[in-house]
This record gives structure tokens, sequence and C-alpha cells, in this order.
């Protein structure tokens, strides 16, 4: 009787069911085109790409030598040993002043003091049951310096030995404004993947639309230089002022662009 008054719940409910199920519906149609033209409008579509590499290199001659300078000292009283040592580098950092060396290029990098000891047998006749004894302790120092008249390595190298310095090490030649040079080389790679890209770009009959990706490697110096030069043994007496040949410095930078084409 309800139907034929036209209500009835069991019916309105299946309505409800009805217009729930077309909605569902709609969303699932109206995602399914959106993702279609969101792939058409290239969110979803495979990018066509071609890779290029190019190499800069950069040749300069240095203008800067580094070198460090060590002293050493021993003795029973550790303050003597410590007296002496200074007075070396003392005398070392005065030379270096001397020769127009700025304070601010000349930076201890090590100072050490330590016991030094020799092991004693206890008799001539058997080799166990020695002893460590404490024959002195050794203060050693070392400085780095930076030495922006090459012209002057020499002289330095040499003088040095006269006032105690035991050890040159680390002798390497650089190049003050290298962050410059290192901007140049990468920008000969940069022009030297560009031009790869589009002689291969017309060679395949296809367009370069832009960049995708870049990377960089290398960009770093090749030094030529002495990496070490003992100075033991040097004496009060005159020395040969040794030559110091700089060469010269490469520095190269290897680049990687990827382009899509068309």
């Amino acid at each position: 009787m309800c139907q034929k008054l036209g209500w009835c719940p069991m019916g309105k409910w299946h309505k409800i069911f009805c217009v729930i199920i077309l909605i569902v519906v709609l969303v699932f149609v109206g995602k399914m085109i959106c993702g279609d033209r969101g792939g058409w409008r290239g969110d979803n579509r495979t990018i066509n790409t071609i890779t290029v590499s190019g190499n800069g290199e950069i040749v300069v001659k240095p203008d800067i030598a580094t070198v460090s300078f060590g002293v050493s000292a021993e003795n029973l009283d550790v303050s003597k040993a410590q007296t002496e040592s200074a007075t070396k580098m003392n005398d070392i950092i005065g030379l270096l002043k001397t020769e127009g060396i700025n304070e601010k290029d000349i930076k201890t990098t090590n100072y050490n003091i330590y016991p030094k000891y020799d092991y004693v047998k206890a008799s001539l006749d058997y080799y166990y049951g020695g002893k460590q004894v404490l024959v002195g302790y050794v203060v050693s120092q070392t400085v780095e310096v930076k030495i922006r008249d090459i012209s002057k390595a020499g002289t330095i190298l040499s003088g040095v030995g006269k006032f105690g310095a035991t050890d040159v090490s680390g002798l390497s030649f650089t190049v003050d404004n290298q962050d410059i040079v290192k901007d140049q080389a990468r920008d000969l790679a940069i022009q030297d993947a560009k031009t790869q890209a589009k002689v291969l770009a017309k060679g395949l009959g296809v367009k370069l639309v832009k960049i995708t990706s870049f990377s960089e490697s290398g960009n770093y110096p090749t030094y030529y230089g002495m990496e070490k030069s003992m100075a033991a043994g040097m004496s009060n007496a005159d020395v040969v002022v040794p030559q110091i040949l700089t060469g010269e410095n490469k520095i190269t930078s290897n680049v990687s662009i990827t382009y899509e084409i068309k």
C-alpha cells in the first residue's frame, strides 16, 4: 500500500545507495580522464635524452711555493731542550721575515715533547733482564711557510739549514687565485660539452630542448714540484743555493650534461 502512495522506506534507501554508487563511478572515471590528460601533458610521459661530456684544461705557472721546516733538540733537562729548539726556530723565523715573508704566511703545524729511552742489558752474558733507561727529552717543532716570491725559495731553503733545520718537506707549487683558474677550466669544459651536443643532435636529426642534469668531476690541479727534500746534516758552512724550478700546473675539469631532445 505504501508503494501505491508513492512512499516506501526501502525504496528511499535503494535510491540513496544508487546515488552513492553513481558518485563513486563518476569520481573513478574522472580520475582516469585526468590521469590520461596529465600523462598527455607530460607528467608521466617518457622523456628522450642524450648525455654528452666535456673537458677543460688550463695550464698556469705557479706563483706560490709552500714548504715545511722542522727543528729538534735533545737534552736530559726538558727545559734546556725546549730552549735549544725554540732558539733554532726563532732564528729560522727571523730569516723568513728578513726575506720578506709575512707573518700571516708562517704557521706552526707541530710541537712535540717526548722522552727518549735506551734499552740497557742487566749483564752482557744474558739477553733478558734489561731495563729502559731515560736518556733525554726530545723537543720538535714544525712550521709551514708560504713563499709568495718564488725567486727567493732557493735562498730560503738553503738558509734554514744554517739555523738548525733538520727537515725540509712538502714543497709544492700552487696558484694564488686558484678558484678563478678552476672556473675558467669549468667554462671550457661546459663549452666543449655544448659543442658536442649540437653536433650529436644534428647527426641524430633531433632538437635540443633543455638541460635536465649537470655533473662535474675533476676540477683539480696537478702539481709538479719537489715532494720532499731532506736538509739533515747542514752545517753553518756556506751551502750551494738550489735552483727551484716550478714548472707548470695543469688544472682540469670534466663535466657531463644531459639534454632533453625531441
